[in-house]
């Protein structure tokens, strides 16, 4: 184990980002809050009123909370409570450095206790990427907990399903490429375009190639066949969201070539889907939060208020 390396009481070998990479963020000075799940630390923003309902914004990869920077200030604007996790391996969280250390079922469980830890409750849920695999689970195993969701280029694979070659190519991609650059990899999935400080602010959390160990995991861990390890967890989640009648609103980018159609399982399946208002987002790539995180801020504050 290196000097920089520390050891959890499961016996995961991981790094703790230094916060001098996280300083003089342009539009993302939240005070850094954390939480114990399993041995390591999960950093999550918490903006706005304690005493509101909260709503929680799940990120996918490579990202991490400044995705929503352009979401939180119009969030809490409007009087609500915004909490954002960065993904154990993700943002300022604690990062293993093995890649056989990530799994689906350990992103859910890690999820979870941050979940339980915090004691959330009405929450309103907003997923994007594996945002939506990881968060859809939560919704199906702790139902009670959640007010509301909203879907954005996300999906819940079992692996019954065909995948798209873009999802095939990512996981080649992730897994035998030399190098593997964050901020042109948002900048691909993203139609506008990302300053140089933007860039360098998704590349903060990854100091050197061990860090990334998370980032290139999740793309092997979605269930591309119908017996992935994660296929009959799935399955099962599926089975309670199709049971889910609170309000499900999908909000997908028009733009998005990796999810585009995957709105429409949600809307035929889930009953909450029915009688709500759902949204197509113009001018957005897969990363839709960068391209359009006001409107769909707006969007959900739209539905929240019609209760």
């Amino acid at each position: 184990m290196q000097p920089d390396e520390q050891q959890s009481a499961d016996g995961l070998v991981f790094r703790r980002p230094s916060q001098t990479r996280f300083e003089a963020l342009s539009g993302f000075d939240y005070p850094p809050n954390y939480a114990d799940v399993g041995g390591l630390r999960m950093h999550y923003v918490d903006a706005g009123p304690r005493s509101a309902a909260p709503i929680v914004l799940l990120h996918g990869e490579p990202t991490w909370g400044y995705l929503y920077r352009h979401m939180i200030a119009r969030l809490t604007a409007a009087g609500h409570r915004v909490l954002v996790p960065d993904l154990i391996g993700f943002g300022r969280s604690d990062k293993p450095i093995h890649g056989a250390d990530y799994s689906y079922q350990a992103h859910v469980d890690w999820a979870r206790a941050w979940l339980r830890q915090l004691d959330l409750t009405d929450i309103t849920l907003f997923g994007q990427d594996w945002g939506s695999l990881i968060g859809l689970r939560l919704v199906a195993e702790h139902d009670s907990r959640f007010a509301r969701v909203f879907i954005g280029n996300g999906f819940l694979p079992t692996g019954d399903e065909p995948m798209s070659w873009l999802i095939h190519a990512w996981r080649a991609f992730a897994r035998i490429s030399p190098v593997f650059p964050v901020g042109a990899i948002l900048q691909a999935g993203s139609r506008r375009w990302l300053s140089a400080a933007e860039r360098a602010a998704y590349r903060a959390p990854f100091a050197d190639r061990r860090d990334l160990a998370g980032a290139r995991a999740l793309p092997r861990l979605i269930p591309m066949q119908p017996n992935d390890p994660a296929s009959a967890a799935n399955r099962a989640a599926w089975a309670k969201l199709e049971a889910f009648s609170k309000p499900f609103h999908t909000c997908f980018a028009a733009g998005d070539p990796v999810t585009r159609g995957m709105d429409r399982p949600f809307r035929r399946r889930v009953p909450g889907a029915a009688g709500v208002a759902h949204t197509t987002i113009r001018g957005a790539r897969h990363f839709l939060q960068e391209d359009q995180g006001p409107a769909i801020a707006d969007f959900m504050l739209a539905q929240i208020g019609r209760g």
